[in-house]
């Protein structure tokens, strides 16, 4: 941490201000942190729900207790509550695929036995299928967010409240060109990223309806704020082109000491430099501000992919990450992935992910695309290839393999199985 770091809810003391080329130079230095790939993580985002009626609405009281009773409980990774209730576990960075894989089940079956003592249970869907946004944290910082996400729509608390994922930790690459270079790792994330999205699409329903999207968090996604959740624009080398982007996109929040943080409308943070704002920026708004961008994928020293629906099942969460592993750091599959997904360049256009022609197929359709079915399907045989020459246990090469034949092979993907929520009276063929 920066020594002028901000406390939780106010600004610094005796920091001195941040100038607009050291803020450049920061982030170009700080996002993209480059040597071979040897590290891997994974996050992922739960709803909480009653295990016999999880179309109930969980009372607060409950589930804070069921959280009190989750943080008593010993785990390796990192456990935080999201503003609707929902559990994330963030993983500590980890050597290997199996590495990782092992410690985040051993986590997920203390926290999935703790819950079940009180008759809850982690539901892996993409958004809820039944309920609308319910925010549970009362919080500084998610006052501010449904303030500004406010005003471009809905969207904004459906996503804090009611969206649960699965998102894959990377290393950015080497700094030299090639299959691990970090520059041809950012462009396979906006592209694969598309992939991804259709593949593992499992949120068709929202408040008891269809939406007509595959993926309605995706949809979600995209619909969220005019910038806040773009990949930058361009074809600048990625550091530039990060760096212009954080500094161009509107500062969501400035924390104060005492009440309410201060929520400007359009003010980016290169114009918050130039004394547009309340008081002049220093390193830990930045580093801040940088918590505040939801683009697909999202550089933080390491690659963040952001764009997977959590999954059903006991381990339906081990195949996006298994896949998305071995897809990335095994040079040959990454090579071979790279000549599949680049074609679908055509079909993104100039507009940036998420919101071009490729991704809006993805998150509508899943693999109901033929591109994006042809595409997937060399994708999950490159990685079935890949994945023994990276130590996957039996196991897990037998659960990407059954997703494969029960999904990819067909053309279908998680939401297709799915039951009408209106036709399940207690929702329990929704939660499995």
């Amino acid at each position: 941490m920066p020594p002028d770091t901000l406390g939780q809810h106010g600004p610094p003391v005796d920091a001195a201000p941040l100038g607009e080329e050291e803020a450049e130079d920061l982030l170009r230095g700080i996002c993209f942190k480059t040597g071979p790939p040897r590290t891997v993580g994974v996050e992922l985002e739960w709803l909480v729900h009653d295990r016999e009626h999880p179309e109930a609405l969980v009372p607060e009281d409950r589930l804070r207790a069921a959280a009190d009773a989750v943080r008593a409980t010993p785990l390796d990774a990192a456990l935080t509550f999201e503003p609707g209730g929902q559990l994330e576990l963030s993983s500590q960075p980890k050597g290997s695929l199996m590495e990782c894989a092992d410690a985040t089940a051993a986590d997920l079956a203390a926290v999935r036995d703790t819950l079940g003592r009180s008759g809850l249970t982690l539901a892996g869907i993409g958004v809820d299928p039944w309920n609308p946004p319910r925010r549970l944290l009362r919080e500084p910082r998610y006052d501010a967010m449904e303030a500004a996400l406010d005003r471009s729509g809905s969207a904004g608390r459906a996503m804090m409240c009611t969206s649960a994922s699965v998102q894959v930790c990377l290393d950015a690459g080497e700094e030299e060109p090639g299959p691990l270079g970090y520059g041809r790792r950012w462009q396979l994330g906006h592209l694969l990223g598309a992939v991804l999205v259709a593949a593992f699409a499992n949120s068709p329903f929202r408040q008891g309806r269809r939406t007509g999207w595959q993926s309605t968090r995706q949809a979600l996604w995209a619909d969220l704020d005019p910038a806040r959740t773009l990949a930058p624009q361009g074809r600048l080398d990625p550091r530039d082109a990060w760096a212009a982007h954080v500094l161009a996109t509107p500062v969501m929040c400035v924390r104060n000491a005492e009440g309410p943080w201060d929520v400007p409308e359009a003010l980016t943070f290169r114009d918050w430099i130039r004394g547009g704002g309340p008081r002049p920026p220093v390193r830990a708004d930045l580093d801040y501000h940088l918590t505040t961008l939801f683009p697909p994928v999202r550089p933080r020293g390491h690659l963040e992919l952001r764009m997977i629906d959590a999954q059903s099942g006991t381990d339906g969460w081990l195949v996006p990450l298994a896949v998305t592993t071995a897809l990335f750091d095994d040079p040959e599959a990454a090579e071979t992935v790279y000549r599949t997904v680049k074609p679908l360049a055509e079909t993104a256009g100039l507009p940036p992910a998420p919101r071009n022609p490729l991704w809006t197929a993805a998150a509508r359709d899943g693999l109901r695309d033929p591109e994006l079915a042809a595409a997937a399907a060399a994708c999950f045989t490159t990685a079935l290839e890949a994945l023994p020459r990276m130590g996957a246990s039996g196991h897990v090469l037998g659960t990407v393999a059954a997703f494969h034949e029960r999904y990819v092979a067909r053309g279908r993907c998680p939401a297709d199985d799915l039951p009408d929520p209106a036709q399940e009276p207690h929702g329990k063929g929704l939660v499995r």
